[in-house]
């Protein structure tokens, strides 16, 4: 924070912190985002001092032009930052210029009118489906409490089972799941409410787990619980998918996700329509969903080349 105040006019810096604090407080922003916007805000600042030969006043924040703004991404891409960074950098100043025009300050028209950054597409990344089974099958789990490795088989089936999303399947109560259900309805992002169907191999593993369970499973208490019976952390799955990676030799990209995306990859490959698929994975847009017609193209080429005789 020293730093800050050289680099930069106390009332700006008073400023910048009303601003976090609002993201914080009113907003509700993750602590990772946070950091990242303080972070992404600290490097202009520091931009700006080389660029106006001082620090930066609140009125040089008014008369910011675009191409002061290109200036600042074209030194941050010098510096090796790619796309996303890049974007994020600009969507971070753009919030924080919102802010005190708000207030009256600023004018954000600036950063405004510079176009962000264009994104790569990035394809998920699957895993086979002979990794899959091999991952959620009950011989993978290498935990020495039963109950846990049941525990840890059953969530890991409803990722690839289900295609959930691991809050999701964490967020599950025990009515959720037993036999004689056939499908789950799940509140993902954006509150939106979809039906998945529930397979037997899914209700199999879940029943497995509450059987070996030592904790009572209340009608109004998580599905699934940690070692001291509190309710399941993503980390605690994320952390034995590490585990397994190791284990079975898969790639670093072998993640809880990854299920979700093999889920909806195989679904694809095996004859299933983009919008059922859509449907189920709680896509709002089909565009989404499309992403994964990627993926099946990209393995249908890798197949075509290391079988065809004349590849």
């Amino acid at each position: 924070m020293n730093e800050l105040l050289i680099i930069a006019d106390p009332k700006l810096m008073a400023e910048r912190s009303r601003w976090l604090d609002a993201l914080g407080q009113e907003r509700r922003l993750s602590a990772h985002t946070l950091d990242a916007y303080e972070r992404d805000t600290r490097q202009f600042l520091t931009f700006l001092t080389g660029h106006l030969g001082g620090p930066a006043t609140i009125k040089d924040i008014h008369a910011l032009r675009p191409a002061d703004f290109r200036a600042f991404l074209a030194a941050r891409r010098k510096d090796g930052a790619g796309a996303r960074s890049l974007g994020r950098n600009l969507a971070g100043l753009r919030s924080l210029l919102h802010y005190l025009e708000k207030k009256g300050l600023v004018n954000a028209a600036g950063a405004g009118a510079v176009r962000s950054p264009k994104q790569p597409k990035s394809l998920p990344k699957p895993l086979s489906d002979t990794q899959a089974i091999t991952v959620v099958s009950d011989e993978a789990q290498m935990h020495d409490e039963p109950w846990i490795a049941a525990r840890d088989t059953a969530v890991l089936t409803l990722l690839y089972g289900c295609g959930l999303r691991i809050s999701e399947a964490l967020d599950l109560m025990p009515e959720d799941v037993r036999p004689g259900v056939t499908a789950l309805r799940i509140t993902g992002k954006g509150n939106k409410t979809r039906l998945v169907p529930l397979l037997p191999i899914v209700v199999e593993a879940v029943e497995k787990y509450r059987t070996l369970c030592p904790y009572h499973l209340d009608a109004d208490a998580p599905l699934f619980r940690g070692a001291r019976g509190g309710k399941l952390q993503p980390g605690i799955i994320q952390r034995g998918m590490q585990k397994l990676r190791s284990a079975f030799g898969l790639p670093d990209t072998a993640t809880p996700h990854a299920l979700r995306h093999s889920f909806a990859t195989h679904l694809l490959a095996g004859g299933g329509d983009l919008r059922t698929i859509q449907e189920l994975l709680g896509h709002a847009s089909l565009s989404t969903t499309q992403v994964y017609t990627g993926v099946d193209s990209s393995r249908l080429l890798e197949v075509y080349d290391r079988a065809h005789p004349r590849a």
